[in-house]
């Protein structure tokens, strides 16, 4: 009787994590860039969130919706390179799209080496060692975007197995994670080409913006203009770049927000940005509204 309770037990969590899978990704092991230890979570109180550290080992977490329409997309939370902010630019934007019927994926994409506390680490470097904290990131970017790289192919394959539309997997990233998302929309191949792009407050001082690809995917943007890293600019020159190729490509720049507002409530507009970005998928044609969602 104790045996057949352990396996119920055992089959129960099973089923419950189903839709939370951990998927690991295949990745080259670079020679110039060492971690020391495993992968490190926990709540900073620095930056008043959970994060996560340390990432020398790409995964993504599988967030599958009950009633899925076919769309799926890989988030990339943001951290400076040196952190995941792993709900409010993660877990929360996957369930939160979960709700509409696509199916999200947050992507733990290669960091920098850090020890016990990487917030504390970068937060140290950009006051004292910025220039330290670039040359560090540079190092390191690569990887990442190798990684986003892999989770888009790792999708397609197996699109069938999640029910994903394999020509509607995007990605969405956000401050660091928007740099991937920059860095794939400017490497990708015919496999690893993502059918839509979402840099939210993309950091391009670490990946500038470049001439957009001859077969771009439509794409938008969303920032606030008083983002205290100055990165409205930037953004603002990423749209231009689709918009002089003649690319699909839509903006959202607030007013106010700040930098890292993901999905955290701070009673501005920028609170909504999410809901904008629903509204252009569906207008794009690149997700499907249902009676359920």
């Amino acid at each position: 009787m104790r045996n057949m309770l352990l396996i119920l037990y055992c089959f129960g969590l099973s089923l419950h994590g189903l839709s939370q899978e951990v998927i690991p990704l295949p990745f080259d092991k670079p020679s110039e860039v060492r971690w020391e230890g495993d992968s490190k979570a926990y709540y900073s109180a620095i930056w008043d969130t959970r994060v996560v550290t340390n990432v020398s080992v790409p995964t993504m977490q599988a967030f599958l919706p009950e009633n899925p329409n076919g769309t799926a997309v890989i988030i990339a939370p943001g951290g400076g390179l040196y952190a995941l902010s792993i709900h409010s630019e993660g877990n929360d934007v996957a369930q939160w799209l979960n709700g509409k019927g696509i199916a999200a994926f947050v992507l733990q994409y290669r960091l920098v080496p850090s020890g016990e506390d990487g917030v504390r680490e970068i937060s140290e470097l950009g006051a004292n060692n910025p220039a330290g904290l670039m040359e560090n990131v540079a190092a390191v970017l690569p990887y990442s975007i190798a990684d986003g790289l892999q989770a888009i192919r790792y999708v397609r394959e197996h699109a069938a197995e999640l029910g994903i539309d394999p020509g509607k997997i995007g990605i969405m990233g956000f401050s660091a994670g928007g740099a991937v998302t920059m860095g794939v929309a400017y490497k990708y191949e015919a496999g690893t080409r993502p059918n839509f792009l979402v840099p939210v407050y993309p950091w391009t001082t670490a990946m500038p913006v470049k001439e957009a690809p001859k077969d771009a995917p439509p794409m938008l943007v969303v920032c606030a203009t008083d983002d205290p890293l100055q990165l409205a600019a930037g953004s603002v020159a990423l749209y231009n770049s689709w918009l002089e190729a003649g690319k699909a490509v839509g903006l959202h720049m607030y007013a106010r927000g700040g930098h890292g507002f993901g999905m955290k409530q701070q009673g501005l507009p920028a609170d909504h940005w999410i809901d904008r970005f629903y509204e252009w998928a569906l207008a794009e044609g690149i997700t499907s509204a249902s009676p359920k969602n």
